[in-house]
């Protein structure tokens, strides 16, 4: 990914442990208890710090090892609230900054997008349009806590996905198989044996890809943009030269040192840890 991007890649030394309070998360496989939006994690230190960030699988918080805010987290707390912390605001304030994180966070998901969309060079006709957007996304995202929580998203990130799936369109032109076996969009693939599968230059976009066996797969110019990788098994797959795939989307799943895996994300710490 180009250098513009750095500050789209969660910083935890500047942020106020957002994630930690705005997100609720249920008791489940990924956290060991429930906790409502707006409620700090009782593992969240005075520091803002994880008191087990060390142990956070073996606690029983995978969850939250996948995570990523996109860099939101750093923005609103430094520059939307310039530095204020919610600890010490009053209750509106903290309730101000939960509410804003989340919607900072989307924007920042789809500035991930829209750049790295302008790194294919294949969506060329598309890159002014993109650039525009773009633009536009970050104007959105410098906006005060009232206007940010006003923003209507869903509309904002349906225009967007138009001009993401032309892209996605061009970026797979003339690439994988034919027909039906190139889209895959939003299938229904969870558990499926696809060991070895020739999935290149499909579109997986919003797949249902949960525990399914991609064992050496071919993903070489795949479309994976919110495909559902939880528990999938890549290793030894091919993404070589995939997009839109993000390193939240890459924690959730499992895979190897021989997994291979485009310059935008990076192989996840837990992956080595495998038996």
């Amino acid at each position: 990914m180009p250098e513009q991007v750095t500050d789209l890649r969660g910083d935890c030394e500047r942020c106020f442990g957002l994630c930690c309070v705005a997100l609720p998360f249920t008791a489940s496989a990924d956290f060991a208890l429930d906790k409502p939006a707006g409620k700090p994690c009782p593992n969240l230190r005075g520091d803002h710090r994880c008191g087990i960030h060390a142990r956070l699988r073996a606690e029983g918080f995978s969850g939250c090892t996948v995570y990523d805010c996109f860099g939101a987290g750093q923005r609103v707390s430094q520059v939307t609230f310039g530095g204020r912390d919610w600890r010490t605001g009053t209750p509106e304030q903290a309730r101000l900054m939960t509410d804003v994180f989340p919607v900072v966070r989307q924007l920042h998901e789809l500035l991930w997008y829209l750049t790295e969309a302008l790194t294919l060079p294949a969506a060329r006709p598309v890159h002014a349009d993109l650039r525009r957007l773009r633009e536009r996304t970050e104007a959105l995202a410098q906006g005060t806590p009232e206007e940010l929580t006003a923003l209507d998203v869903p509309a904002h990130r349906q225009e967007a996905n138009v001009l993401l799936l032309r892209t996605s369109e061009l970026a797979r032109a003339g690439t994988g198989t034919k027909g039906r076996k190139r889209n895959r969009r939003g299938a229904d693939l969870m558990g499926a044996r696809l060991k070895g599968a020739d999935l290149r230059g499909a579109t997986l976009r919003g797949a249902y890809l949960i525990a399914a066996d991609l064992t050496g797969a071919d993903l070489r110019d795949a479309d994976l943009i919110g495909a559902d990788l939880r528990d999938a098994d890549l290793t030894d797959a091919d993404l070589t030269g995939a997009f839109f795939l993000t390193q939240p989307q890459l924690n959730a799943a499992r895979g190897s040192a021989g997994t291979r895996l485009p310059g935008s994300v990076t192989h996840p710490v837990h992956w080595a840890a495998r038996p």
